[in-house]
């Protein structure tokens, strides 16, 4: 099974889709945003980005979804900087330190020559992390990696927080959904990560993504290669009013549905200045969220161990960290 980038290559239309959102960066909205500033004559908007990529780190990686692993891990690209300001993100050395990444600037041909090079390692995927920004600069760098032999799965990891515009256009591109569904009330994402109109904005992407996509997971072997995973990640004190979500995605796509509940939240950069996120989760508060999956109806997908919060935390500035740090 090709992924569905390889036909858009063939009949010229990826080549003409990475010209026409590449152009469109010289008045950027390709995020919800809509900044309109001139990426192309070097004005930054809020993600801080020009229009050349930013990828901070690579790497062969380990630690997704079961079925995204497999044997051989994901190749997983770590786009800087980012779209929204969580002020708990366990990336933020890479998300919210724009002076520093941005001499993690490169060509699209060393971004091509990244996606050949994981694909030589026999990863299963590509998968890139927060990708909204830069989607113009991933597509003209696809284009350049097709040519030269790329033909593994994609996968489109973001924060939930995407351009529905932007998505309906790069439909084929990407085979495989990993979208987050952070919070059920706005006024918590404007707090923690001033992501305005999220709630809305989240729903419609994951509704897009499904039409695109659908629901049920394709595998190859064991590997997905196609389908929808959504995210999410349990906050402490209900700040990310799972019940809410939850509802949300069945009232939006069903819950067949496969989704990745997150124990993994840790107060990582800025958050023990705000005590309602100054701690871990407990189990209780875990717990619940289980249960509710299952009044709920949901059944495919994958939870984290509890013990999972004290497992999972990059240091990107750590040279023995399995990540790749990009010249």
């Amino acid at each position: 099974m090709l992924p569905s980038y390889i036909n858009l290559f063939r009949n010229g239309k990826l080549g003409l889709l990475a010209d026409e959102l590449y152009n469109s960066l010289s008045k950027c909205r390709i995020c919800p945003r809509e900044c309109a500033v001139n990426r192309l004559d070097g004005e930054e908007g809020f993600c801080h980005s020009g229009k050349l990529p930013i990828v901070s780190s690579y790497c062969v990686h380990y630690g997704e979804e079961p079925p995204l692993v497999g044997q051989r891990g994901v190749g997983n690209i770590f786009l800087g900087n980012c779209n929204l300001r969580c002020v708990y993100c366990q990336n933020y050395q890479i998300s919210q330190n724009y002076f520093e990444e941005k001499k993690h600037e490169i060509v699209f041909e060393k971004l091509a020559d990244i996606m050949l090079e994981l694909q030589n390692k026999n990863v299963n995927s590509i998968g890139f992390v927060s990708p909204t920004h830069f989607l113009p600069q991933i597509l003209v760098a696809l284009n350049i990696a097709v040519g030269r032999g790329l033909k593994i799965p994609l996968i489109y990891n973001s924060n939930g927080y995407d351009s529905i515009e932007v998505l309906k256009l790069i439909e084929g591109v990407f085979d495989i959904y990993l979208p987050d569904f952070k919070y059920g009330d706005n006024e918590f994402a404007i707090e923690y990560s001033l992501g305005k109109d999220y709630l809305y904005i989240a729903t419609e992407t994951i509704r897009e993504m499904y039409r695109q996509v659908g629901s049920e997971l394709i595998y190859n072997e064991n590997n997905v290669v196609k389908g929808l995973i959504i995210r999410h990640l349990v906050l402490p004190n209900d700040i990310s009013d799972t019940s809410f979500v939850l509802k949300k995605i069945k009232e939006t796509i069903g819950s067949d549905v496969s989704l990745s509940i997150m124990s993994q939240y840790y107060p990582a950069f800025k958050a023990k200045e705000y005590i309602l996120l100054s701690r871990e989760i407990r189990e209780s508060e875990y717990l619940k969220v289980i249960n509710m999956l299952n009044e709920l109806g949901f059944e495919n997908g994958w939870v984290q161990e509890y013990e999972s919060k004290n497992i999972y935390r990059p240091d990107f500035n750590n040279r023995n960290f399995p990540f790749i740090r990009v010249q």
